[in-house]
């Protein structure tokens, strides 16, 4: 079965470029576009699509907007934001309001590609190392940081986790640097989405470095 993508820009040549780099894959096909945020949401409120390549920077209603609306509507695509430049601060904004993660305008059409599948299959397009770019990019201009009580819920191999996914590893990784078994990362990677009410792996990064538990570099707060 196919998997069904909606594209969102204010440019129709992006669109159109987007949609040929899409329909080269026999397993995606484009189901609508829309031209600005308000457009989208109210054409998705009729169409299902599995995935939304949302630009970021539109009129009438931009991509942040767009995404936090979807997330209220509970509309079940996953919104994958694209942006001219990786380290644009309403990224963070857009990842706050519930995208699955951001992908650049320039991206290589194999890179799209499997961005759409990974996020059509719940994963995140974003390597926490690059969220943990973005971060760094806007953690000084974020509010000072206050005690989540929803830290003292987590034990401390959970923790431990937590704080290794925020350094960008991937499960393999976590496991041989933990010592821990593959399904035993899992289920502590489990227990951190449902505990601390975060979609996907980008919501566990953002909440380590909003909570102080990890900094930018890869400093720990003990």
């Amino acid at each position: 079965m196919s998997l069904s993508v909606f594209l969102v820009d204010d440019q129709r040549l992006i669109r159109t470029g987007f949609q040929m780099m899409i329909e080269s894959d026999p397993e995606l096909r484009v189901v609508g576009e829309a031209c600005d945020g308000s457009a989208a949401v109210e054409a998705l409120r009729q169409i299902d699509a599995d995935v939304v390549l949302m630009d970021i920077r539109m009129p009438v209603m931009d991509g942040v907007q767009a995404t936090a609306e979807l997330s209220r509507m509970g509309h079940r695509a996953r919104v994958l934001i694209l942006t001219t430049f990786d380290l644009d601060e309403y990224v963070f904004a857009a990842l706050k309001a519930g995208a699955a993660g951001f992908l650049l305008k320039d991206a290589r059409q194999e890179e799209l590609l499997s961005a759409i599948h990974a996020v059509a299959d719940g994963g995140s397009v974003v390597a926490p190392t690059a969220t943990r770019r973005l971060l760094s990019h806007v953690l000084d201009s974020l509010p000072g940081k206050a005690a989540d009580p929803r830290l003292k819920t987590l034990t401390g191999r959970e923790v431990d986790v937590l704080q290794q996914i925020a350094t960008g590893a991937n499960n393999k990784e976590i496991a041989e640097r933990l010592h821990l078994a593959d399904g035993t990362v899992k289920s502590h990677i489990g227990s951190l989405l449902s505990k601390l009410d975060c979609r996907d792996r980008v919501g566990l990064v953002l909440f380590a470095f909003e909570s102080g538990l990890a900094k930018p570099g890869g400093e720990y707060l003990s």
